[in-house]
């Protein structure tokens, strides 16, 4: 199946170009394109897109504003970053940037940047049937790894919880540990205490939240106290309980 693309800048010139060499490949389906930042809010959020591939320089919100602002989705498209400047790449890769294309392209290495696309979708573990329910454990503290001993940590001292490539990392205010637990074990046996499922890769200690952000969509950013990252994604579908908890 061929991947379902989004053209996101805001040159005409360039996207034609940009639309021509796609329209070559053979895995790659062009149905939209975006002229700025607002555009392609709009429509990554109405459509279920495979592919974006977006400029950085635009006017307004840039290219990386719009992919932060996206962080809600409960199923981001795979973003290839397409700009005439190579200093963003950094920030570029931290958005989980599928590759960072500089203009003008070569069409050779647009090519390896779907070729990337393709096979992290062909990779992607196949859903597994539901395992056999088993009595949920409550915890008061979380296992994790640090130098080679595991640490037992106080719930009120976990700020947030992260899960990145099958890794679930547990964050302090100053320091970040992974753990042997699943998300969703987590989730399960923190249920009863001041842990919420903000996101598909956040849970998030209400006790450290010291701000609410409202986003786009009926998203928000929660702000937690931590000298590492301090700005947690909150998904539309999990908004509303987020609200109730709080008594907002």
């Amino acid at each position: 199946m061929k991947l379902k693309t989004l053209i996101v800048d805001d040159e005409a010139p360039a996207r034609s170009e940009l639309r021509y060499m796609l329209e070559k490949a053979p895995d790659v389906h062009v149905v939209g394109e975006a002229t700025n930042a607002s555009e392609a809010l709009e429509l990554i959020r109405a459509l279920n897109y495979d592919l974006v591939f977006i400029d950085i320089h635009m006017p307004g919100l840039s290219g990386l504003d719009v992919v932060a602002a996206l962080k809600d989705l409960e199923q981001l498209p795979a973003v290839v970053f397409v700009t005439a400047y190579g200093e963003h790449a950094v920030r570029a890769f931290e958005l989980d940037a599928v590759d960072y294309l500089v203009k003008p392209i070569d069409e050779d290495r647009l090519l390896k940047a779907i070729s990337k696309v393709t096979k992290h979708r062909e990779t992607k573990p196949a859903p597994q049937a539901p395992a056999k329910a088993e009595p949920v454990i409550e915890i008061e503290r979380i296992p994790v790894e640090s130098k080679g001993k595991t640490l037992l940590l106080a719930l009120q001292d976990v700020v947030y919880i992260s899960s990145r490539n099958d890794i679930v990392f547990v964050h302090t205010q100053d320091n970040t540990y992974i753990t042997k637990f699943t998300l969703k074990t987590l989730e399960d046996r923190l249920k009863n205490k001041s842990f919420l499922r903000v996101h598909r890769s956040y849970i998030v200690n209400l006790a450290h939240v010291i701000e609410i952000v409202p986003m786009y969509g009926r998203s928000y950013i929660l702000k937690v106290r931590s000298t590492q990252k301090n700005e947690i994604p909150v998904s539309r579908r999990r908004g509303q309980k987020l609200k109730a908890m709080l008594g907002m």
